[in-house]
């Protein structure tokens, strides 16, 4: 499972539905929830995750895309299985980890050391953890 730590900066709510956003480094996240817990507060440090095959990788992207979530990232490590292979991505501090076809890894002719988009929908993360320091 994949962790980032950003700060809460925005909670926006109708109803049940919640649309949290964070800093991370700069970057803004945003994540769609239906229920928050009370300690879910704007200036809380959390935890949040995402599951590897929840991470897309773009490369030369143009135009506009409905993802929210877009984080500028280098790819450290490509480990092509049979089917999946396995991209290590490194965000300043933070390394990410997305699993993708390798057809789509050979496809894009993907490289170490290349700079890409990392994509994740607003639905696909959420806060693993409050943290208290």
């Amino acid at each position: 499972m994949n962790q980032i730590v950003a700060i809460i900066k925005k909670i926006n709510n109708i109803d049940n539905l919640n649309i949290v956003e964070f800093d991370f480094n700069g970057t803004t996240l945003k994540m769609m929830s239906l229920d928050l817990d009370n300690n879910i507060q704007i200036g809380k440090k959390v935890k949040l995750i995402t599951k590897p095959t929840n991470i897309s990788i773009g490369k030369n992207l143009s135009g506009e895309l409905s993802l929210s979530n877009q984080i500028i990232a280098t790819i450290q490590s490509i480990e092509n299985g049979q089917l999946l292979a396995s991209i290590e991505l490194k965000v300043n501090d933070t390394i990410l980890e997305s699993i993708i076809t390798v057809d789509s890894s050979k496809r894009m002719n993907l490289q170490i050391g290349e700079v890409v988009t990392i994509l994740i929908k607003a639905s696909n993360l959420s806060i693993g953890e409050v943290l208290n320091d």
